[in-house]
């Protein structure tokens, strides 16, 4: 056998830049290339590696950690889990500033690869800088605590390691049920050792996603329920698109007569205007979908892990409706007593379909779902109106629907602008919509922003990423602005200033409390609250930014920005207090205080506690 001799660096980057995978007939690198910030743990040894590849494997400078992490995770997502990402960082805080956007990918089963520095493995020049040291465990560092937030986690020990450890990281990022970030700590030392490495470990691969058929005798128990049904509705999630399945969704909805929700990870399965589509399910949904949900006694589940805000925490359904649940991935497949279907949602579809033959939802129970539909349509009309209070989210969200590209990407984060959009927004075509609510994670808007931009300049580029971001968010997080200006990755960001972290104000209000270090002007720390200059901080990043006082001079900013050819921020303030989104909520299990000295925090305690009975029990 041939070998070539390499540093462990050396063979680890060239490994991934010999993965490649086929989309759509196209073959290309799995691995796009990866987000970098050097330091004494990866700079001298990983460097070098990354610079001899620098054309195969692009390699951006970040600006922060967590944010490369983000950026990563949405290119992830715009490319549907075939293709991702590597993240690398030095030892110490730039690998811990990593954890957060790790978490966020496991959360959302999106794969990254992250590679990082770690202290020496001779231990000779210990407690070396950044090194925590615990004096029971010499072992234990701060690369231990992604045990937690990754799929797969190793320490390379030794050089030779990676001929295992890097093809079980690669299966783990493409496997669709075990999918999510890969983490490899990297010794100081050991990148830089030697060994004489097998060619063939090198020679190009082509890989191809796993579809899982589901068992026949799961789909012939799915296809009795289902034809039992008086009243179904299918569950869109986000694995509807992970799976390419979009089309054999609609197909099967369409040929059975089911009416359609989504979830927040299922926006844009289905364009607005389809007639099954009924809207999105939940905390954060439609009255439409809402009220079909709490009556279907047969509910499938297809590609989604059914998280709190898609269930209502488990009150958006009657206690009898029974659960069917398709998914790649075994655990999520049989949550809350589900019948589990486990297996790929386009072959998983296909099959149930042809084995409850010529079944269709009752006439009458469709027309329900559509008549309900229609009705929040028309709320949503009344929502994003101009004319319909101060200025708000939804008006907003209403402006830039109107005037964008069908092919736009729209990205949306923690905080009010998810719950906003996932309501309000009207697809205008398949796979264009990034709100992350898996995780949950403010600062995710900007650098996913980035992220989507990178992905979607390599198929789309005639096409927008828009981003929507709070005040507080892009206060968080915000140094992106610069790295979209640096690498021409346009964006257009619209900043929405309600002074503060104003959707958990608003949690707090309406749970009986007084209002409390959420909005600046609220903080008993704050001697003298001031107005943040959003466009001048935008100017000095390099982005092209003006500022707004309503819906209609944002149209007009809305338009200037899609004529330009490098980032826009647009700044506008909404109020606080009025313009949410009031309808189409589900009850949603947050804990109050059993005993408080407040009144209204006993009542808001009370009425929580009553709404407890609509709980489904299984676990």
């Amino acid at each position: 056998m041939s070998t070539v001799r390499l540093t462990t660096a050396q063979a680890i980057i060239r490994y991934i830049a010999a993965q490649f995978i086929e989309i759509d007939d196209v073959r290309q690198r799995v691995c796009g290339g990866g987000f970098g910030i050097f330091g004494h743990g990866n700079v001298t040894c990983l460097g070098e590696a990354l610079y001899d590849h620098k054309e195969s494997l692009p390699l951006y400078r970040g600006q922060n950690e967590q944010s490369m992490g983000f950026a990563a995770a949405a290119y992830s997502k715009y490319h549907l889990r075939q293709r991702f990402m590597f993240c690398t960082a030095s030892a110490g805080p730039g690998t811990a500033n990593l954890y957060t956007s790790a978490a966020l990918a496991h959360a959302n089963r999106l794969p990254m690869l992250l590679l990082c520095g770690d202290a020496f493995l001779t231990r000779l020049p210990d407690p070396v800088l950044q090194q925590l040291e615990h004096f029971g465990n010499p072992a234990l560092g701060v690369n231990d605590g992604f045990k937690a937030v990754s799929r797969y986690w190793d320490r390379i020990t030794h050089p030779a390691q990676i001929i295992q450890s890097l093809p079980a990281a690669f299966a783990t990022m493409l496997d669709p049920a075990d999918c999510g970030p890969a983490f490899l700590g990297l010794p100081q030392d050991v990148q830089g050792w030697a060994y004489d490495y097998p060619v063939e470990f090198f020679e190009e691969r082509t890989h191809r996603i796993r579809r899982v058929q589901a068992d026949e005798n799961e789909i012939a128990d799915a296809a009795s329920l289902l034809k039992s049904a008086e009243r179904p509705i299918i569950i869109a999630g986000g694995g509807v698109q992970y799976s390419r399945a979009v089309s054999e969704l609609t197909e099967f909805a369409e040929t059975h007569n089911i009416p359609v929700v989504e979830t927040i990870a299922g926006r844009a399965n289905f364009i607005n205007d389809h007639d099954l589509n009924i809207g999105p399910l939940g905390v954060t949904g439609s009255n439409s979908a809402n009220a079909i949900a709490e009556k279907a006694d047969v509910i499938l589940s297809v590609g989604s892990r059914l998280q709190d805000f898609t269930t209502g925490s488990w009150t958006a359904f009657a206690q009898d409706a029974k659960l069917i649940s398709l998914n790649a991935a075994r655990h999520d497949a049989g949550k809350h007593l589900s019948l589990p279907v486990v297996g790929d949602a386009k072959l998983g579809l296909t099959a149930m379909s042809d084995a409850i033959g010529g079944y269709s939802a009752p006439q009458n129970w469709v027309a329900l779902a559509q008549k309900e539909r229609a009705g929040w349509d028309d709320y949503v009309k009344r929502n994003v109106n101009p004319k319909n209070g101060p200025n708000s989210y939804a008006q907003a969200i209403g402006v830039v629907n109107a005037l964008c590209d069908k092919r736009d990407r729209v990205v949306a984060a923690a905080g009010g602008l998810p719950a906003e959009v996932t309501a309000n927004w009207r697809t205008l075509d398949i796979g264009t919509v990034d709100v992350e609510f898996g995780f949950s994670c403010m600062g995710y808007e900007i650098a996913g922003g980035w992220g989507a931009r990178i992905a979607q300049s390599e198929n789309e580029p005639d096409s927008d990423t828009i981003v929507f971001a709070g005040d507080g968010s892009y206060l968080l997080m915000n140094s992106d602005v610069y790295s979209s200006v640096l690498t021409g990755k346009k964006m257009i960001l619209l900043v929405l200033d309600n002074g503060g972290f104003a959707v958990i104000n608003k949690l707090q209000n309406n749970t009986g409390n007084e209002s409390f270090n959420n909005l600046i002007a609220d903080c008993p720390t704050v001697p003298e609250p001031f107005a943040v200059d959003f466009e001048a901080h935008a100017k000095s990043m390099g982005a092209l930014a003006e500022t707004v006082a309503s819906p209609a001079e944002l149209a007009e900013a809305f338009k200037r920005a899609k004529a330009a050819d490098k980032t826009s921020v647009i700044v506008m303030k909404v109020d606080a207090f009025e313009g949410w989104t009031t309808e189409g909520h589900t009850w949603w299990e947050v804990g109050t205080p059993e005993v408080s000295q407040h009144q209204k925090i006993r009542d808001a305690h009370a009425e929580v506690e009553a709404e407890r009975v609509r709980q489904r029990k299984g676990v």
